[in-house]
């Protein structure tokens, strides 16, 4: 309102200026007093209208608030009224919750009395039947007058034969008709392979001792202070043994190998005569190149022999080696060699691929070349050398089967044991010294009579052949098949041998009485 007067006044002013510069006569300032006072009472209305105006905006305004507090005055009593509500409503779920809570809560008691009243009852019926089962034990003790562990052990006993009586009559019932179906076929084809087999059966011996021409050489062989013996042992890392034996010295190494360049090297010194460290160094060098030669033409040869001509070179090379290893005074390599002809032949009796018949043959012993170098059975190293150098997998099978060193699972694996076998026990292959050969008798005798009923047992035919005489009161008939069963199998695990050992178990009863 202030601020329309104060506009009011400014107009009126201006204007009273404007005529009071512009007229400088009293007609127009009468005229400009006339104006004053037109606008004086202009503005009086003005100002009574603006008044009117701002008494009527007041009061709309005044309304206005009025009307906007009573719409919040509403709003929030019907939030008021609406969380007042929820929260009855969330109240009365409260309680129903726990009254159904409390209903719960009353089941589970009324249920823990049940079951306490049904416990009770279990445990007083229990009591009933213990004491029930106590006296028809008693009973049954009584009548059959025999304790409860007396006739446990009678039913074990009676089951146990029974048991036994069936497990000999399937043994011996499996044999017969196995035997019955296999034998046949099984002597064909062995008897074919070993007939169309003509290998040496002995190989040479590795010569480990070296001739020389008089007991004189063995002073300029040891040398000054022992210094030739000791270059040539450094040199070729095999022991030079010289003893009282006449002319002879001997050469001690477990590399056949490298044993066999000693001996070349050796016996070219003799010959050549001049023997001090300079020399026998030379020598030994032409020697291992000689003696390598021989051992990558051995090779070659072995796997030309076998009609095999892709072997990985250092295949050929470590089976050349084998040319120097014996076993059992067999050569490995020329074993090796006939293996690989069994396995061929009897692969091709059969239907089966002879090439792969005749590579696992020829590789089965290869480990042998290297097993004074690498640990673990000879069978494992070959096959892993094969695994090596990409022979195929049933190959590399074969190879580590051929001793059950893992379990045999193909025909494969059968052929290079059964060719092994026919290879090292065919007469005058393999012989063994005196003491190896009492050994393994003692150890056959050893292992029968740690079985419980054995009275004595006798090794016959060389060892291939076990008499085992049992007590017929301890062992019955039914009972000798599976002592003779579990005698054979117990060797097999146990013990190395060629061939095969024959289990015979012998039960007799004997009346005897005197006429007088």
């Amino acid at each position: 309102m202030e601020i329309v007067i104060g506009l009011v006044c400014l107009v009126i002013g201006a204007v009273a200026a404007y005529f009071i510069a512009t007229s400088g006569s009293n007609s127009k300032i009468q005229e400009a007093n006339r104006t004053l006072e037109d606008a004086k009472s202009e503005a009086a209305k003005i100002v009574d209208a603006a008044e009117k105006d701002a008494a009527t905006a007041k009061k709309s305004a005044l309304v206005e608030a009025r009307e906007e507090i009573l719409q919040l005055k509403n709003q929030s009593e019907a939030d008021e009224r609406k969380r007042r509500q929820e929260l009855q409503s969330m109240e009365n779920r409260i309680m129903q919750r726990e009254e159904s809570l409390d209903r719960r809560n009353d089941a589970l008691d009324r249920k823990e009395h049940q079951l306490s009243s049904q416990q009770g009852q279990i445990d007083r019926r229990q009591n009933e039947v213990n004491e029930l089962f106590a006296r028809q034990t008693s009973e049954l003790e009584r009548i059959a007058d025999l304790s409860r562990d007396d006739a446990h052990r009678e039913l074990l006993d009676r089951v146990r034969n029974e048991v036994v009586r069936d497990e000999a009559q399937i043994i011996r019932d499996s044999e017969q008709r196995i035997r019955a179906q296999a034998d046949k076929t099984a002597r064909e084809i062995v008897s074919t392979a070993i007939q169309r087999c003509a290998a040496d059966q002995a190989g040479e011996i590795t010569v480990t001792s070296v001739h020389i021409p008089s007991d004189d050489l063995k002073g300029r062989i040891i040398g000054r202070e022992g210094r030739n013996i000791r270059t040539f042992e450094q040199v070729s890392g095999v022991s030079l043994v010289i003893d009282d034996t006449p002319e002879t010295v001997v050469l001690s190494s477990f590399n056949p190998v490298r044993r066999e360049t000693a001996r070349v090297a050796l016996e070219n010194l003799i010959a050549d005569g001049r023997i001090h460290p300079a020399r026998i160094e030379e020598m030994y060098k032409k020697a291992e190149k000689l003696v390598n030669e021989r051992v990558q033409e051995a090779g070659e040869q072995a796997a030309f022999d076998a009609g095999i001509h892709d072997l990985h070179p250092e295949l050929i090379k470590t089976l050349g080696a084998l040319r120097y290893r014996t076993s059992f005074g067999q050569n490995v390599l020329q074993h090796s060699i006939q293996v690989s002809a069994l396995c061929g032949i009897m692969a091709s009796e059969l239907g089966l691929d002879e090439a792969i018949a005749k590579r696992a043959g020829l590789l089965h012993d290869l480990g042998k070349a290297i097993d004074h170098e690498v640990e673990g059975p000879h069978a494992v190293i070959g096959a892993d050398l094969c695994r090596r150098y990409g022979e195929r997998r049933e190959i590399v099978h074969a190879v580590e089967a051929h001793h059950a060193d893992v379990e045999p699972d193909t025909v494969l694996d059968v052929l290079v044991q059964a060719a092994d076998a026919i290879s090292a026990a065919r007469p005058g292959a393999r012989r063994e010294s005196a003491e190896n050969y009492i050994k393994r008798l003692e150890k056959l005798e050893e292992i029968s009579n740690a079985h419980e009923g054995v009275e004595r047992t006798y090794a016959m035919q060389a060892g291939r052949e076990l008499h085992v005489m049992v007590q017929p009161e301890k062992i019955s008939d039914s009972e000798a098949t599976v002592l003779a069963h579990d005698i054979a199998k117990q060797i097999e695990d146990e013990m190395e041998y060629p061939g095969q050992v024959r289990v015979v178990v012998i039960r007799e009863s004997r009346a005897v009485d005197v006429a007088k």
